[in-house]
């Protein structure tokens, strides 16, 4: 039956009510998609910190891929200059699909200084089968000593003041500062709620004149939520007020994201993949207040997050022209 023939019969079938029957091979089922293999899984066990010592740690390597995973091995390095033994190990035989399997390996701990650090260790898997890809790796940060309580304590920096009393100022280092006046202007007064990027933020609930944001040199402060991202509230001093911060997670994983602020003034108000938040008037200089009709801006950043898992704090980058004035995780 040709084409014409068969559109007219199944016309008049429809006008009669029936039901035609189309033999399977005459419609074509789409083919479903093939499932995306899961990755071969690393895990670290915790690791014991209380140096100087010769600590265990078991690497746990787990086949979550299709097909049977062979040839693996295993590799473990923790910070530098910390001695690891063996370098590597082998697996004997094959992993079937969702069969784990550990190896252990033996690690020099030095003595502990004081003070807030993070320790971080990795293991790398290399196989043949599984997931195909051919090597898949681990890492565990941990820490010792605590990050401060919350971005306030770490404030090092006086970047609003008073236009009565400007010389208390010195956000770029030449001893000026943007003007109370002029940021309440624009809705950000003291303690005011600031939406940026989907997070709700703080601005600083200090007096004018006082410590209010961060100069950013690698501080780690604790942070807890979860989230789809990290939304940074801020200002730049010069041009190259970019740097990376690292999230850490409850369960000892990490997360870094690359973010920076345009000059708080000057700079075009998108730099750096930034997003302007406000402009003020102005600004406070040693003197007293000037530089009417030029903008001072604070804006917003972000860097993406594992929207899984529960955050425990963020090292910020160590790059002190990059200005903080909050942070907090948006959904």
């Amino acid at each position: 039956m040709g084409p014409a023939r068969l559109i007219r019969t199944l016309r008049a079938t429809a006008a009669a009510g029936a039901v035609l029957l189309v033999p399977a091979q005459a419609v074509a089922a789409e083919p479903e998609p093939a499932p995306v293999a899961a990755r071969t899984e690393v895990t670290i066990s915790p690791v014991d910190l209380e140096g100087p010592a010769i600590s265990a740690v078991k690497v746990t390597v787990r086949n979550a891929g299709p097909d049977r995973l062979r040839s693996v091995k295993v590799s473990f390095a923790g910070p530098v200059g910390w001695a690891v033994q063996p370098a590597e190990r082998s697996v004997d035989g094959a992993l079937a699909k969702g069969q784990a399997v550990d190896t252990e390996f033996r690690i020099q701990v030095p003595e502990q200084r004081p003070g807030f650090t993070v320790r971080t260790f990795t293991a790398t898997a290399t196989y043949k089968g599984g997931d195909g890809a051919g090597s898949a790796t681990g890492t565990r940060s941990q820490r010792t000593g605590e990050p401060v309580a919350n971005l306030a304590a770490a404030y090092n920096s006086v970047a609003i003041t008073d236009e009565s009393n400007t010389a208390l100022g010195d956000y770029d280092g030449e001893g000026n500062s943007f003007s109370a006046q002029k940021l309440a202007a624009v809705g950000l007064t003291r303690g005011a709620s600031v939406s940026a990027l989907g997070a709700k933020l703080t601005w600083p609930d200090v007096p004018s004149g006082t410590k209010d944001n961060v100069s950013s040199a690698g501080q780690a402060v604790a942070l807890r939520g979860q989230g789809s991202k990290l939304v940074f509230l801020g200002s730049g001093v010069g041009s190259g007020a970019t740097g990376s911060a690292t999230v850490y997670y409850e369960d000892g994983t990490s997360t870094k994201g690359s973010f920076g602020f345009p000059n708080w003034s000057f700079d075009p108000a998108d730099a750096h993949g930034a997003t302007l938040v406000a402009s003020s008037d102005g600004r406070n200089r040693p003197s007293g207040y000037g530089n009417a009709g030029i903008a001072y801006r604070v804006f917003a950043h972000s860097i993406p997050l594992d929207a899984t898992k529960q955050v425990d704090f963020v090292v910020l980058p160590g790059n002190g022209n990059i200005h903080v004035f909050d942070m907090a995780i948006a959904s």
